[in-house]
């Protein structure tokens, strides 16, 4: 029923509490911004935590979102400003990383390999300055959104987007063989 209410009108039902509405925002916009937090804070256990806390700034203030199409700017922005945020309050440590369970169908070796190339891509993100991470975090994102939700231009996003993929394949220039076999393995 409300999937085919639009943005604004979710928007204006959630700024009269209504939660059915509120509710199908979160479903329309939760896994981009989790995805986005997980990557920023690597992993980190509380990313669940920092992508609520987006929405919740939501919730306790819609109408503060003044055109809808720029709603999942406005929630990857403040998700991404949280993040950072609690990054620099509490540093991460390998062992709050939860592993996921595994299944018993795949190969162990090859899940190994395909864990250990995603963690040399994540260590090799994690290096980046941290506007140029946010950038490839952005993923999906236009260029002109990105530059919305960060709030520089168009050319500073390319700018950033450029430079952080040249960091990324000097860092990994070395490995870039081994993780695709790793990866084709999957």
């Amino acid at each position: 029923m409300l999937q085919s209410t639009s943005d604004a009108e979710l928007l204006e039902a959630s700024a009269r509490r209504d939660s059915a509405s509120f509710a199908e925002l979160v479903l329309r916009y939760y896994t981009p911004v989790y995805r986005m937090v997980w990557r920023v804070m690597n992993g980190h256990a509380e990313s669940e935590d920092v992508a609520q806390e987006a929405f919740v700034k939501l919730w306790q203030n819609p109408s503060q979102i003044r055109e809808a199409r720029a709603l999942k700017g406005w929630l990857m922005r403040v998700a991404s400003n949280l993040a950072v945020d609690r990054l620099r309050k509490k540093p991460s440590t390998d062992n709050e990383v939860i592993d996921e369970i595994a299944d018993p169908t795949q190969r162990a070796d090859a899940e190994l390999a395909e864990k250990a190339a995603s963690d040399r891509v994540d260590q090799a993100i994690a290096k980046l300055p941290e506007r140029q991470k946010l950038v490839v975090y952005f993923e999906g994102m236009s260029n002109i959104s990105a530059a919305a939700v960060m709030d520089i231009s168009v050319d500073a996003i390319e700018s950033l987007l450029t430079r952080g993929r040249r960091a990324l394949r000097e860092s990994l220039t070395d490995d870039w063989r081994g993780l695709l076999e790793e990866l084709a393995q999957r």
